[in-house]
């Protein structure tokens, strides 16, 4: 099976205790996450070699990441370094009406003053044939995004299949530039698409009308239309997905997604998901299902509902990353969810 790079940032994740408000109690789990980091564990986890390439400063908080994704199997031997400090999000988990809501600190981190040329992608990229990448770097700074633009480029000329989660986050859109200007350029060096309803919108200005995805039932129709019009839009694109999430409440989510590959529009089945354990991380699980099912399914129906089960076990798995296996997806997308212990 090919081997899998991918580029972004990841950051220290602080995390109050449970469902706590930040900081009702004097404590905060630390831990490591960021969607490109997480990508590149799930592709592992199923035995997809994957390496992950960033900037990271020279200091014991980096060293420590890099000693716990060297621990899940993660090549991190092409990493950059530069800078003086990690990103760091803060997490307080919301619990039915109350909303989860992260806090970012993350600017001049080491990623957000890299540039073109401080990574080597020749070397980055050798013996890979795929790139993953977000919307998330490119939204951190004008250099980020650049180099982010230079990556995708360098892929291109070497060949890589280029997959990219849209990935909008309007509260780091901050240095003068909106999603749409930056990531319409990106795009064109892509060929794998991946994204939510809103991401598609708020990155690319492709929308679905007034249809909103937290009301009532899905419109297939609706999600055939955008997929079609970001493909025409963008010839280069050769898959397009879309995350579909009815967020019923902060535990109880309905989760589904689509594929289109020019032909072929599917629907993936769809998941009740009730007393979620963390649904952070949850899209870049789909991504990591849905790279890996590409490369190891010989049919789109699979792929597809292997990454859409893979990203339905997330939520049962408490920080970033996704901790599960090829088998115990598998054995989702077969019909086991009932959750018995397995003796």
């Amino acid at each position: 099976m090919i081997k899998a790079i991918t580029f972004g940032e990841v950051m220290l994740r602080l995390k109050s205790p449970g469902h706590e408000r930040l900081m009702q109690s004097p404590q905060l789990e630390a831990t490591f996450g960021g969607g490109e980091a997480n990508v590149a564990v799930s592709l592992v986890n199923y035995g997809m070699p994957a390496g992950f390439v960033s900037v990271l400063p020279n200091n014991d908080l980096a060293e420590a990441c890099l000693r716990q994704l060297r621990g899940f199997g993660v090549d991190v031997s092409r990493m950059a370094r530069g800078g003086e400090r990690m990103g760091i999000y803060f997490l307080e988990t919301g619990s039915n009406q109350r909303a989860s809501k992260v806090i970012y600190d993350r600017a001049n981190s080491a990623i957000a003053q890299a540039k073109p040329g401080d990574i080597d992608w020749a070397q980055a990229f050798e013996g890979a044939g795929w790139l993953h990448i977000t919307g998330i770097t490119p939204a951190i700074s004008q250099s980020a995004a650049d180099l982010s633009l230079e990556a995708v480029q360098a892929a291109q000329r070497m060949g890589l299949t280029v997959s990219c989660d849209l990935n909008y986050r309007k509260n780091l859109w901050k240095y003068g530039k909106t999603a749409a200007q930056v990531m319409g350029e990106l795009v064109r060096h892509v060929d794998v698409a991946i994204a939510n309803e809103e991401d598609f919108q708020m990155s690319l200005g492709i929308s679905a009308g007034d249809h909103d995805v937290e009301q009532g039932e899905i419109d297939p129709d609706a999600y055939r239309a955008i997929v079609q019009a970001a493909m025409a839009r963008y010839p280069n694109l050769k898959k397009v997905a879309i995350t579909l999430r009815q967020s019923q409440s902060a535990d109880r989510n309905l989760w589904q997604a689509c594929l289109w590959d020019g032909q072929e529009f599917l629907l993936s089945r769809r998941y009740e998901i009730t007393d979620i354990v963390d649904r952070v991380g949850g899209g870049d699980s789909f991504c990591g299902g849905l790279i890996f099912g590409l490369n190891a399914y010989d049919n789109l129906r699979d792929a597809l509902e292997f990454a859409v089960a893979a990203s339905c076990l997330k939520h049962t798995i408490d920080g970033d990353y996704n901790r599960v296996s090829r088998a115990e997806v598998e054995a989702l997308m077969k019909g086991s969810g009932s959750g018995r212990v397995q003796r």
